[in-house]
């Protein structure tokens, strides 16, 4: 007994001991002098939106913030600045004796320390009584683009690099990352496996063409595939991803299920507020499943989680309860809820493509692009089924495409009987406003209804008896039919235009507002 408590065990015995010692130090509450004895030192620091919601009864001395300064206004003898961190739409109000305020101007990376003490103005419940002033950044007020008055969105995009230190921009990117962190519990809790597919490949996914092919910029012609007398770098031309679905079907036939959220590119001449030429879409691929809605279920699961993990936390209550100024450049906050709770509602409305055309055709004078049989459905199409469908608020699967306007790998009735109405299982998710924000399909796990899809789109499709011939005779796509040849079981997927659905439940009027740095057509300014 005695060697036992000695040994490990005695240093279990003493371990809650040492935690607590190490948590105590890491909380800032206590230091040691340079003598080595312990003693109090400052609080600890929070940030800007946990001291907007302390409350003490009494002051407390020694209060330290760091942050940026939004604005100053002058007194006779004090200056009023608004401090902001990121953290919180709204300021925290510093009270500062005008013989300390030297170098305290708009932009101006600083550190107050003070007294954090009831205030008697009634924007805020207390205000830093600032005894010591350290600019830990200064800025000139002069010249410092971002000032206190409205600056429209245009203006803000010219200066990516600094936009996010306006309140609702940092809040965006605060939304950013909650919603990842909710969508990594949710497919954690379901045991998918998180990947990282490539981002250059051999293959254009969608067969659209929209795609950026990739050269050293030593070597400017050989992104237009001339590569005149040298080798290209790759041996042939390769892409930016515009999709990681089929590396995604590869690696779910290896661990099962897996999702990814991973940068695309797609080279659309696109001048709208849903189109981006760098973004992010995340992908979940399925084994082992044999029907539509496994896949459809899923997707809807998963948005009803990040909606309702979300919709209580500060970042979101502050995006609905903004001021209007503050306000300005996103949709109403009573539309932004709404939105908000569509997404948290039990269940969501399913439509065929076929019902879903033959409602827009009762009400054809509705549109200037008429609904027919075998064609996209166009913006205004999906808006009215938006509406009415899903009455407004609940976002509106509709399935069951026509086969020639989907992609080649979409699982369709095979063998085709009639070309005039064969369709894919596939889907199309649809919310009000904004419109499509997701698809996905079966997949076609079979190896000659994939060949046959494959050549009537023009692809290549059967192995070349010639392996020198193989990338030219397979479109860069035989690995891809390889994995039909090996075990290939029932699956399916989906992918979520992110930043789509980001600006979606942000009020954000562009998606070119959701990402910190956009890209789009004819822009790319840092």
């Amino acid at each position: 007994m005695h060697r036992a408590a000695s040994g490990l065990g005695a240093r279990q015995l003493r371990r809650p001991f040492a935690i607590a010692r190490v948590s105590r130090f890491a909380s800032g509450l206590t230091s040691r002098s340079p003598s080595g004895r312990r003693c109090l030192s400052q609080q600890p620091k929070r940030s800007v939106a946990q001291y907007l919601q302390w409350k003490p009864a009494e002051k407390v001395d020694d209060v330290v913030v760091d942050g940026y300064v939004r604005s100053v206004r002058s007194m006779k003898a004090h200056r009023f600045v608004s401090l902001g961190d990121g953290s919180s739409l709204a300021p925290l109000q510093a009270l500062i004796p005008i013989d300390q305020a030297e170098g305290v101007a708009v932009g101006a990376a600083v550190r107050f320390t003070g007294s954090w003490t009831a205030s008697p103005g009634g924007s805020q419940s207390h205000e830093l009584h600032v005894a010591k002033v350290e600019v830990l950044g200064p800025s000139d007020p002069k010249t410092f683009p971002i000032q206190k008055k409205y600056q429209t969105p245009e203006y803000l995009r010219t200066m990516p690099h600094l936009r996010p230190r306006t309140p609702v921009n940092a809040a965006l990117l605060r939304l950013r990352s909650d919603a990842i962190a909710s969508l990594t519990q949710f497919f954690a809790n379901r045991a998918f496996t998180q990947t990282h597919p490539p981002i250059i490949t051999s293959s254009d996914c969608e067969g659209a063409g929209e795609v950026f092919t990739l050269a050293p910029a030593s070597e400017p012609d050989m992104a237009a595939g001339s590569g005149g007398a040298k080798e290209q770098f790759f041996r042939s031309k390769k892409y930016l991803s515009v999709s990681t679905q089929l590396h995604l079907e590869a690696l779910a036939q290896s661990v099962g299920n897996v999702w990814t959220l991973s940068p695309v590119f797609r080279a659309e001449q696109s001048d709208t507020a849903r189109h981006l030429s760098e973004f992010y879409m995340l992908e979940a691929e399925l084994t082992f499943v044999d029907d539509l809605s496994d896949v459809m279920n899923l997707a809807e699961d998963m948005l009803r989680f990040l909606g309702t993990s979300l919709f209580e936390t500060a970042t979101v209550q502050g995006l609905l309860s903004r001021s209007g100024q503050l306000g300005s450049v996103l949709a109403a906050p009573e539309v932004v809820r709404r939105r908000w709770e569509g997404l948290m509602q039990p269940s969501w409305p399913r439509i065929t493509y076929s019902d879903a055309v033959d409602l827009l055709q009762q009400e054809s004078d509705l549109f200037s692009l008429k609904p027919a049989w075998g064609a996209g459905l166009q913006s205004e199409h999906e808006k009215f089924l938006a509406e009415h469908v899903g009455g407004g608020q609940s976002p509106v699967f509709v399935t069951n495409y026509p086969r020639d306007i989907k992609a080649f790998y979409m699982r369709g009735e095979y063998p085709i009987t009639s070309n005039a109405n064969a369709t894919v299982e596939c889907f199309d998710l649809l919310v009000p406003e904004l419109c499509e924000i997701a698809g996905g399909s079966m997949r076609e796990h079979r190896l000659t209804p994939l060949l046959d899809a494959m050549k009537r789109q023009g692809m290549a499709g059967d192995k070349p008896s010639n392996d020198d011939d193989l990338e030219s005779a397979a479109g860069n796509l035989d690995w891809y039919v390889d994995l039909r040849r090996w075990g290939c079981p029932p699956h399916g997927g989906f992918g979520v235009g992110f930043d789509r659905l980001l600006s979606y439940l942000s009020g954000v009027q562009t998606v070119r507002d959701i990402v910190a740095f956009p890209r789009w057509h004819g822009r790319c300014d840092c």
